[in-house]
């Protein structure tokens, strides 16, 4: 308590068995966060939800699996309807459902690519041109995680926050908490907090978006796998509530 009291640090003098002690705390919070690992994953898994990707919102030059789970580059411009709610620009595609309440998970496979991105938008997000706002995270309705030249970085609003990660992630999760008003971005594997917007209340429901990028001559060329889990009964409500 006498060397928390104290303020400043650098008026805190150590000697060895108080730093033997800071040492042992800190040693047991570790292995305290290590052990609920396995816990915190099953919570968060709790909250998969299943979802498929629309076709008619997807850029030409994507191809989207039988099953809506995946999506792929293709340097081939797709001859398409061109509807309304079709990126044209931008490539991008977002989920059939939309979702207004509750908690919902997804995990996102992109092992063996050199750029993506991905995240949650609302349907509202533009659809056509070189607006900055047809970018996922560039405007106001989407937030999403960038891999790009090595580094990931989170984004909305057109705001970037790079994030100190080095190691390379072959799958991220994307959790979405609407009691919370919260979007978090997570390293699946471990259930590593990557980043997380705070955004208090949501104005309307929200869609998973995916880029798969260009194949930047064979090196991005891996599709984006949406990991699906088994629909529940209160999943589907809520994407039936958009």
């Amino acid at each position: 308590m006498d060397l928390l009291s104290r303020t400043d640090p650098s008026k805190v003098n150590l000697d060895e068995p108080k730093a033997d002690q800071i040492l042992t705390l800190t040693n047991n919070m570790l292995l305290l966060i290590h052990s609920q690992t396995p816990i915190t994953k099953r919570l968060i898994k709790s909250y998969s939800t299943e979802v498929s990707l629309d076709p008619e919102t997807a850029h030409p030059k994507l191809v989207i699996s039988l099953h809506g789970d995946s999506v792929t580059y293709t340097d081939t411009w797709q001859e398409l309807p061109e509807l309304p709610g079709r990126f044209d620009t931008t490539l991008n595609v977002i989920s059939l459902q939309g979702f207004s309440s509750g908690r919902h998970y997804w995990e996102i496979d992109v092992a063996g690519k050199t750029y993506w991105e991905l995240g949650l938008t609302y349907p509202t997000i533009s659809r056509k041109g070189r607006a900055e706002d047809c970018w996922l995270g560039r405007g106001s309705d989407s937030w999403a995680m960038e891999f790009f030249d090595g580094e990931y970085t989170a984004w909305h609003g057109g705001v970037p926050h790079q994030l100190p990660v080095t190691k390379h992630l072959s799958r991220i999760g994307v959790l979405c908490s609407f009691p919370a008003g919260l979007v978090s971005f997570l390293g699946a594997d471990s259930m590593t907090p990557l980043f997380s917007f705070c955004v208090g209340a949501f104005k309307d429901c929200l869609h998973l978006a995916l880029c798969p990028g260009h194949d930047h001559n064979g090196t991005n060329a891996k599709p984006i796998l949406i990991c699906n889990a088994p629909p529940t009964p209160s999943s589907i409500q809520n994407a039936q509530e958009c």
